[in-house]
């Protein structure tokens, strides 16, 4: 008897643990492990995706990967993007769906020598200009168009495009007069390059209208119809959210939550201290909801990219308030 109790008992613990055993969920991040993220590896950390039964994988990013690709072939539930790529994605036949928007402010700009006498947008034609391609150009494009100058060539009212790699190299070599830059990176690399901010002039995208929405979270829409996958999601966007705050409350605390979490030994605590910072004010104002403002001017800003717009017509059902309303409220 007592070893059909003692059976019986083990057979009951084998499936309470079954029963709560964590949901997996896997992250795709958009690019490599820094400060960009510390919201998710604060998450991850602190314990907030095992208080809502998740067992979260982060997988970070790189040159060599495109998150899109990810989602589409299964390797990811979920994943950070670019609204500009993933309206792209849609238009061409994956259907992306943005679940929640943890950064309310883009963080891209143009930084410029000071010497070359650019004070103003309007200083901007006859010169080159470093600019980001492969969906990074859009808001450039339409804010060029907005200042009436051309992107065919230098003139009074064109200007010379120089497709910029992901380095500031082609400003400290003076090859070109303006570069793109994220006010959380490489901003911050031309300062480490012994350059003086006294020395330079930017102009954030978020203050000339035209700047599109970064660093969402996005699922596959067919996904969202599966109510296991969509209660996975609320978990996951509500411990991601509490991970975040936590992030931009604590940022030295976050930034070294990241570092331990860089397995390639690339990241610096200095420079991951100062991105941090500057990401907390990108963060700040969200509660993980898209603003539909925020997506109408992004999408406008896309329309308005040139003769070869990222996307051709406004999307449809490219974002829900489901998740996080049911996360956050």
């Amino acid at each position: 008897m007592k070893k059909l109790l003692t059976g019986s008992v083990t057979a009951l613990s084998m499936a309470a643990s079954a029963a709560f055993a964590a949901d997996e969920v896997t992250l795709q991040l958009k690019w490599v492990t820094q400060a960009q993220f510390a919201g998710y590896y604060v998450a991850l950390d602190q314990g907030f995706y095992e208080e809502e039964g998740l067992d979260v994988t982060i997988l970070p990013g790189g040159p060599d990967i495109a998150p899109t690709q990810v989602l589409a072939g299964g390797g990811a539930d979920v994943t950070v993007e670019w609204m500009p790529a993933a309206l792209a994605a849609r238009e061409k036949g994956l259907p992306m769906v943005n679940i929640a928007q943890p950064f309310k402010s883009s963080g891209m700009m143009l930084t410029c020598w000071k010497d070359t006498g650019i004070a103003a947008p309007g200083d901007l034609a006859n010169r080159t200009l470093g600019v980001w391609f492969f969906g990074n150009e859009f808001p450039f494009m339409s804010w060029m168009s907005q200042l009436g100058i051309s992107t065919d060539g230098k003139g009074e009212s064109g200007v010379e495009v120089l497709k910029q790699g992901f380095n500031v190299d082609p400003l400290l070599q003076r090859q070109a007069d303006c570069i793109s830059t994220m006010t959380y990176n490489e901003y911050w690399q031309v300062i480490d390059a012994g350059v003086s901010s006294d020395e330079l002039i930017t102009f954030k995208y978020q203050d000339q209208g035209v700047a599109t929405m970064e660093d969402g979270l996005y699922v596959l829409e067919e996904n969202l119809s599966d109510a296991a996958f969509s209660d996975k999601m609320v978990r996951f966007v509500r411990a991601s959210m509490k991970g975040w705050k936590w992030a931009e409350e604590n940022p030295g605390d976050a930034a070294m939550i990241v570092l331990d979490n860089d397995q390639t030994g690339a990241q610096t605590e200095k420079h991951q201290k100062r991105m941090m910072g500057e990401i907390a004010k990108l963060t700040a104002g969200s509660n993980g909801t898209l603003d539909p403002a925020d997506y109408e001017r992004t999408v406008s800003t896309l329309l308005a990219g040139g003769s070869d717009p990222v996307i051709t017509k406004a999307p449809e059902g490219a974002w829900t308030h489901a998740i996080t309303d049911a996360a956050l409220n």
